[in-house]
């Protein structure tokens, strides 16, 4: 078990927290390559948890240890990553910037208390990133900006602040400016408004603190005014703002508390510029975390139920409350098996503890309800890929548990004695069917081992067994969460592939038609003869089937008729022309023959499915195609692009309303065939700069025309 551990990076113990309120629990967001692992590397590395930084190119971080992280250099799943600094541990949550994993950036806002927004100095936001900080405001999330990679060539604090500023809102205001060298490129320094001192980094990290140059002080001047002025339309003293005006030389001590307190409750979002490389501003930022972010103690936690649904209290994040976690993520390991990644809202997780494991409501997701308890194994302090064992977990903590035989991500776990039910977040709806196939008849118990443990582990994956096609289809996110996902099956020994997805299609009669049925053979001893003969008549769509019986005169005998039936149903199910399915008509049974010794049931099911292919050959038979019923949202900006598009897929628009929601957002309904959606949530995407989403619902089938 030693080697084990050793093997999965753990390096024994931890300081433990006791206090919920020394916590604080941080989720770092923002777009691909803004620099987010990066950041988090090098305040791990400023604060001692890690000897020196990884480098991303390197594939050293703490948080990218995914091998399919390390291969595309880019998250691609949350990470935990904890250190302390003056006695706070800082739950730092590193989450992947690309749209395709946004599952796991869901579950990092639901196990956080606040949101760090970093952008890059040079690159700017993409609108994903924009869109990520309407919904933390829709949630009242305390939020902060991180401007970094001060050091690249092409940065500019200046705009960057000023895009967070018209992007995110004006209740934005950085804490500090960057100062420039001598060479006038390179940031050499922060201007602290606050405080009026200036940061000094020449020397290195950490900084000189030292009174400004003369040069400096305009700017600190006008830049320190708006900030203040930020503050006090915050701040709870009423008297704050005249004794502003009239001149008074305001606390500093004072304006830091009614700092914190703005942002804590979500009101005021300040800017810092922050170099991971040279260490400018790593010490400013780490205050912030600690000082202006809220504890969980402040944070409202979500709505607690029991397992048959009846509401409860509202929880309170009490270390000697009912234990109440939730499975924020889930991993399996080949030596500790199933790995889960906890958020503790209420009451103390200990290891050899007693619990209660329920999931319930996601069955459409490929997560069948389930209950179980459980016994806790070890309780740890997950660093990355490391695990370092901790004798409990306090409410508002983030630990990891091993060799849950049933914990998957979403699941709440409580006190055995009173089970409880969290209530979920919001799942996003994957949209990318990809078709898999085992390569050899050897792999296919194996990968659906392998597919059974990547669903449990990831709620925005889904994994559907069609049963017209025959298909085994995986609905991913995008292209990039497919990739992963297909390289985690291999990675698990099972040799797949993919094929393209088929659609399934009907067929339908178009007009009324007769058709005569006659089995007949004699081959020497029993024969087979039946005769029968059939009206087909087209009905309304999503009609489905119908069959009369108007036989007069015992032409055909009445216990052949459910025959006749029978053999019908089973040509439908194969098809007259195409080998699809035939639905939406009525099959009346006008006339038949029978024979007293060689009719059977086999005879006239036979003669049965004949009278409906020679009725097939009058019926005009069309080919009907699903159509699904989309609503797509698009800044205003894409509109017509999006427009254009569906028009080249087919599709009917339905209307266009503005989003109720958000700003400058548009709805477009349309119904488009299924076929032209097959790539959608990729293509739409890099058609709006990936701006647009889509949600999709069947709508009927329809015969299929071309453009």
């Amino acid at each position: 078990m030693a080697q084990k551990n050793h093997d999965r990076g753990s390096t024994g113990t931890m300081p433990l927290v006791t206090e919920s309120d020394r916590i604080r629990n941080v989720v770092v967001v923002g777009h691909s390559g803004a620099g987010k692992t990066t950041l988090i590397e090098a305040l791990l590395a400023a604060t001692g948890t890690v000897s020196r930084a990884g480098t991303v190119p390197d594939g050293t971080t703490v948080c990218d240890h995914d091998p399919a992280a390390v291969r595309q250099q880019r998250s691609v799943a949350l990470t935990c990553a904890p250190l302390f600094h003056h006695d706070f541990k800082v739950n730092l949550l590193d989450t992947p910037g690309y749209p395709d994993f946004i599952g796991e950036l869901r579950a990092g806002l639901r196990a956080a208390d606040a949101a760090l927004f970093v952008v890059c100095a040079a690159d700017g936001m993409d609108a994903a990133t924009a869109a990520l900080w309407e919904e933390c405001a829709a949630l009242g999330m305390p939020r902060a900006v991180a401007v970094t990679r001060l050091d690249h060539p092409r940065a500019d604090v200046d705009e960057a602040i000023a895009l967070c500023q018209r992007v995110f809102g004006d209740d934005l205001q950085p804490l500090h400016l960057p100062m420039l060298a001598d060479d006038g490129v390179q940031t050499a320094g922060l201007l602290d408004l606050l405080s009026r001192q200036v940061l000094d980094y020449s020397a290195g990290y950490p900084p000189q603190v030292r009174p400004p140059d003369l040069q400096h002080l305009p700017a600190i001047t006008e830049a320190r005014d708006e900030l203040i002025e930020g503050i006090i339309a915050e701040s709870e003293d009423e008297t704050l703002l005249d004794r502003y005006l009239a001149g008074e030389q305001l606390d500093p001590k004072m304006l830091v508390d009614d700092l914190e307190a703005a942002v804590a409750r979500g009101h005021f979002h300040p800017v810092l510029p922050v170099c991971a490389h040279t260490g400018v501003g790593l010490d400013a930022l780490l205050w912030l975390l600690t000082a202006a972010f809220p504890a969980p103690v402040e944070h409202t936690l979500p709505a607690v139920t029991g397992l048959d649904g009846t509401p409860r209290p509202p929880l309170a994040c009490d270390p000697a409350g009912p234990l109440v976690a939730e499975v924020v993520r889930t991993t399996v390991d080949r030596h500790l098996g199933r790995v889960s990644l906890v958020r503790v809202f209420s009451g103390t997780l200990r290891p050899d503890g007693r619990v209660h494991v329920a999931g319930h409501g996601l069955g459409e997701r490929g997560h069948p309800d389930h209950d179980a308890d459980e016994r806790v194994g070890h309780v740890y302090s997950p660093l990355g890929a490391q695990l370092r064992e901790v004798a409990y977990c306090v409410a508002g903590d983030i630990c990891a548990t091993t060799k849950s035989g049933n914990a998957e991500t979403g699941d709440t776990i409580s006190a055995a004695e009173e089970p409880l039910l969290v209530e979920p977040w919001e799942m996003p709806e994957p949209l990318l069917p990809v078709a898999v196939v085992a390569r050899t008849r050897a792999d296919e118990d194996a990968m659906a081992r392998n597919l059974g443990r990547l669903v449990a582990g990831d709620p925005s994956l889904r994994l559907v067994r069609d049963a017209e096609t025959q298909q085994l289809v995986l609905w991913c996110m995008g292209e990039a969460h497919a990739d992963v996902v297909l390289d985690r099956l291999r990675a698990g020994g099972v040799e797949v592939d993919t094929e393209p997805v088929r659609v399934p299609l009907r067929e339908t009669f178009t007009a009324p038609a007769r058709g005569h049925g006659r089995q007949v053979k004699q081959s020497g001893g029993h024969g087979q003869y039946a005769v029968c003969d059939i009206e087909v008549t087209p009905l309304p769509e999503g009609s489905g089937f119908e069959f009369v019986d108007r036989v007069v005169g015992g032409a055909v005998p009445h216990h052949y008729i459910p025959s006749v039936e029978k053999g019908i149903r089973a040509q439908l199910a194969k098809g007259v022309v195409s080998g699809h399915p035939v639905v939406d008509l009525r099959v009346t049974l006008v006339d038949g023959k029978a024979h007293p010794v060689d009719s059977s049931d086999a005879a006239f099911q036979a003669a049965g499915a004949l009278a409906l292919r020679d009725a097939a050959t009058k019926g005009r038979p069309a080919l009907l195609e699903p159509v699904d019923e989309i609503a797509v949202r698009v800044p205003g900006s894409f509109v017509g692009a999006v427009l254009s598009d569906l028009a080249g897929r087919r599709g009917r628009v339905l209307g266009t309303a503005a989003a109720d929601d958000v700003d400058d957002r548009t709805v477009i309904r349309a119904e488009v065939p299924a076929t032209g959606l097959l790539r959608y949530a990729v293509e739409l995407r890099s058609l709006t700069s990936g701006a647009g989403t889509f949600s999709r619902v069947f709508a009927r089938y329809e015969p299929v025309l071309t453009p």
